[in-house]
């Protein structure tokens, strides 16, 4: 196992101490992000807004301009989303768990390809069509785009946005020598499976407490 541990550690050589500790503090808050949300939990925006705030750093410094458009996306969204999650539908109901509806799922695909529209231009200004990782940084940004929206909203649909664009995550932030960020998105896959099954448990069932 020593020189797996090494292979690993060997990609922060070069790395500033504050940025590694920075994406530690930021995949904890990740995890726990994720982990309420699968709890359907409203803890999963305060976590997740700490977390996605410090990546929008990180991302910056790294260059991966796509995924840092992700988080501050996420910023906003996790607004957005605690507002809907707390609207009550009356005196004692909040909003349920539902299926995406037709107009949703024309919406989603207009949210897919306005950001990779979007994401295409933005690396275009700034000269980043210099990898491969581009492209897979530009697919997984509008994937997460609108697991994002489809999360903020309590629709089912979002677990399966999360675990295609998880699995994708692990070999390219590997690549880029991001590797707690790389182990992570394994765990985030594991945790979106287990949020799909437990939220098609909850379907439409309005919750009386968010905790």
């Amino acid at each position: 196992m020593s020189p797996i541990f090494d292979w690993l550690f060997a990609q922060y050589a070069d790395v500033p101490q504050h940025l590694i500790i920075l994406e530690m503090v930021a995949v904890v808050f990740g995890f726990m992000s994720v982990w309420y949300s699968k709890q359907e939990n409203i803890l999963v925006y305060p976590t997740g807004i700490i977390s996605t705030s410090i990546f929008v750093y990180i991302l910056l410094v790294y260059g991966l301009l796509g995924d840092m458009l992700i988080n501050a996306y996420y910023f906003t969204m996790s607004i957005y989303g605690w507002y809907i999650w707390t609207r009550k539908l009356d005196g004692e109901h909040y909003t349920p768990i539902t299926k995406t509806n037709a107009r949703e799922k024309k919406q989603s695909v207009w949210i897919f390809v306005g950001t990779l529209i979007f994401i295409g231009i933005v690396y275009l200004l700034f000269n980043k069509w210099d990898s491969w990782t581009a492209y897979i940084d530009t697919l997984t940004t509008a994937i997460f785009f609108v697991g994002m929206w489809l999360m903020a909203r309590k629709k089912i649909e979002n677990w399966i946005y999360w675990i295609i664009g998880d699995i994708i995550s692990v070999p390219l932030y590997l690549y880029k020598g991001l590797v707690f960020s790389s182990l992570q998105y394994i765990v985030f896959t594991i945790v979106a499976i287990y949020g799909y099954r437990s939220w098609k448990r909850k379907l439409y069932q309005a919750k009386t407490t968010l905790t």
